[in-house]
């Protein structure tokens, strides 16, 4: 019997001056995407060391993690599950390395223009504005909820 394995990512919300850190996706569709910098968890990897890392890689930022969002778990159309451990970031310093090959472009966006774009159905997944609105309303968590050793 095959063992069921839900993929573990991260997301991380990064907000500056009322805008937040969005990264345009091409996933092979009629137009692309928008997201949270975010992406899988890499064996021996630490949950918060990926999000420093997506962030950095997706996005040529620097961020400072101050809270924990929560585990998001999303049932996606093709039949996988994700469990994604959702973030909020500071903006700390623009690396100016490369982007990540998947990333078309970084955007910072308002919220409302975030919400047109859910309106269009151009948002990565659901969670996208869930975990924004989650930071908007202080629903966050301390760091130390979760315990890696």
């Amino acid at each position: 019997m095959k063992r069921w394995s839900p993929r573990v990512t991260v997301a991380t919300v990064v907000e500056r001056a009322g805008r937040y850190l969005l990264v345009e996706e091409d996933r092979g569709g009629p137009f692309t995407l928008f997201n949270q910098p975010a992406g899988h968890l890499e064996p021996g990897e630490r949950l918060l060391e990926a999000a420093e890392r997506e962030v950095r890689e997706e996005t040529a930022w620097r961020v400072g993690i101050t809270d924990y969002l929560g585990l998001y778990v999303y049932h996606a159309p093709d039949g996988a599950t994700f469990h994604s451990h959702g973030y909020v970031g500071m903006a700390l310093a623009h690396l100016g390395n490369p982007l990540d090959r998947d990333v078309l472009a970084i955007h910072w966006l308002t919220f409302d223009e975030i919400e047109d774009l859910e309106r269009a159905g151009r948002l990565r997944s659901p969670l996208v504005m869930r975990r924004i609105r989650d930071a908007r309303s202080g629903r966050v968590f301390p760091m130390d909820v979760i315990q890696e050793r």
